[in-house]
């Protein structure tokens, strides 16, 4: 294991004062550390791809390595700038990667992180990508080394972060501010939503808590209405595999998508106003932060979701901001004819004690009985 502060003093020392990326429940503990950079030091990117690209940006006008930091599970959405920009052999740009390696093999870990760890070596030696290890403040010798070649040879480099292994002093922790007065309890919300949903409507539900919450509702309090697909990977395309279902039944598709999910792949809301039919309910759960890894702000507050979703071709735009609105205004959306959109005003608080869907093959062939 090795101190957050150690390691980001560490990279301070080597000159990396850009940093970059989508948040990680892996880099979690880097969270108090980031927020203190000014904002041209620090951006939390919408999506892997988007943070590759303005690090390189960052180079290009500073001459300075810059720190990329994601999940591996967004390595896919990284590969793309990676290979036709950052490459040796086309602009030969260095980059440091910090990736947090959910999945990583001898971890006990969910099916999607686990097929994603066991090729993420794979993927990063496929991409002529050196990487190490960092396991202990030992390793920080050879991150060193790392860091000099990609300097001198002017290409990415990449370090990888095993679960658990950085942690930060206790007497530093700070819990995560929740604001218990705007809003309303995912969970709260979740609840009427079931009882009132149509018997037959097929429910798309994007990664983190929100799966987690649907599934356990269901689970607590035997809800049949319905049936759910839950993204336990994959985040930002509920509302793409939402639109692709949408477009071949006649049955009510529900989309239950997040704030960090919907900035992630915005474009996919342009495809939804032109393509969707009456069937398409879209429901935005906006709390404003990436809750399910360390509550990250998602800088949403600068969209107006409203006037966002209707120039794209939503027909109808609705919002939920207390519990006493639920039942009125969802009443008015499922009678909506779609694609139309509600956004939830939530609390940055989940469920205690969450358990995760299991038996995944099992969930997809009861999604698809008729």
């Amino acid at each position: 294991m090795i101190e957050t502060k150690k390691l980001f003093t560490f990279l301070k020392n080597n000159k990396i004062n850009f940093y970059t990326g989508v948040p990680d429940s892996v880099l979690k503990n880097a969270k108090s550390y980031l927020e203190k950079l000014k904002k041209t030091n620090h951006i939390i990117a919408s999506n892997e791809g988007s943070a590759v690209a303005a690090a390189i940006g960052y180079y290009l006008s500073t001459r300075k390595l810059p720190c990329v930091y994601f999940q591996n599970s967004g390595l896919g959405n990284a590969i793309n700038p990676l290979i036709s920009i950052a490459h040796k052999k086309v602009y030969s740009i260095p980059l440091f990667l910090l990736i947090g390696w959910r999945g990583a093999p001898g971890r006990k870990d969910e099916p999607q992180h686990l097929a994603k760890g066991l090729i993420t070596p794979k993927l990063l030696k496929l991409l002529n990508i050196r990487y190490c290890i960092l396991n202990s403040k030992n390793d920080l010798k050879k991150l060193k080394k790392l860091l000099n070649f990609a300097k001198k040879n002017k290409v990415p480099v990449a370090c990888l972060i095993k679960k658990d292994v950085l942690f930060k002093e206790k007497k530093n922790v700070k819990k995560n501010r929740v604001n218990l007065s705007k809003g309303v309890k995912r969970e709260d919300f979740i609840k009427i939503f079931l009882q009132n949903i149509n018997s037959k409507s097929k429910i798309i539900s994007t990664t983190g808590f929100t799966s987690r919450e649907l599934f356990q509702i269901r689970s607590n309090y035997k809800f049949k209405k319905g049936k759910d697909f839950y993204m336990v990977g994959g985040m930002g395309h509920s509302s793409m595999v939402a639109l692709g279902l949408s477009l071949k039944t006649k049955r009510q598709v529900l989309c239950l998508d997040g704030d960090g999910s919907l900035l992630m792949h915005m474009g996919s809301l342009n495809n939804i106003g032109f393509y969707a039919g009456l069937n398409y309910k879209h429901i935005i759960f906006n709390n404003f932060c990436h809750e399910s890894v360390g509550s990250q702000k998602t800088n949403i507050e600068n969209i107006n979701i409203k006037n966002l979703s209707l120039s794209v071709g939503y027909k109808k735009y609705y919002c939920i901001k207390n519990n006493k609105e639920i039942s009125k205004i969802l009443k008015k959306f499922f009678l909506s004819n779609g694609p139309c959109m509600l956004e939830v005003i939530t609390k940055n608080i989940s469920m205690k004690n969450l358990v995760r869907p299991k038996n995944l093959l099992e969930i997809k062939k009861r999604f698809m009985t008729r």
